[in-house]
């Protein structure tokens, strides 16, 4: 496992224990379909909860946030409705988890951050 993807990794990890002290439960890691990934599965009450989770250490490029591109939230909706196919439709959201570094990094949760058209 490269550097990157390690620090990607605990970076999950990291938003993952974080939103199960807001109350959410984690249900799956790293759901992948072609074409998309889904860091983090989660419910919040009878919400399920498509997370992704951005490291950026540096702001140089307008950060975590920034990295969310239009083209970032259509794979992850695809991945979405992969999920939702197989799994049920519920009332869903998508959530982000951002850390800018550099450590420690300053964690930001946008809960609802964008939708589903």
């Amino acid at each position: 496992m490269s550097t990157r993807q390690a620090k990607g990794a605990a970076a999950e990890q990291l938003a993952a224990e974080y939103l199960q002290r807001k109350g959410l439960s984690v249900i799956e890691r790293n759901f992948r379909v072609r074409g998309g990934e889904i860091d983090l599965v989660c419910r919040d009450g009878k919400t399920t909860v498509f997370v992704e989770v951005r490291l950026r250490s540096s702001s140089d490029f307008g950060g975590a946030a920034a990295s969310i591109t239009a083209a970032k939230q259509a794979r992850l909706i695809m991945a979405a409705r992969h999920w939702l196919a197989h799994h049920g439709e519920t009332h869903c959201r998508f959530d982000c988890v951002l850390f800018d570094g550099p450590e420690p990094y300053k964690i930001e949760w946008l809960r609802d951050a964008f939708a589903a058209d």
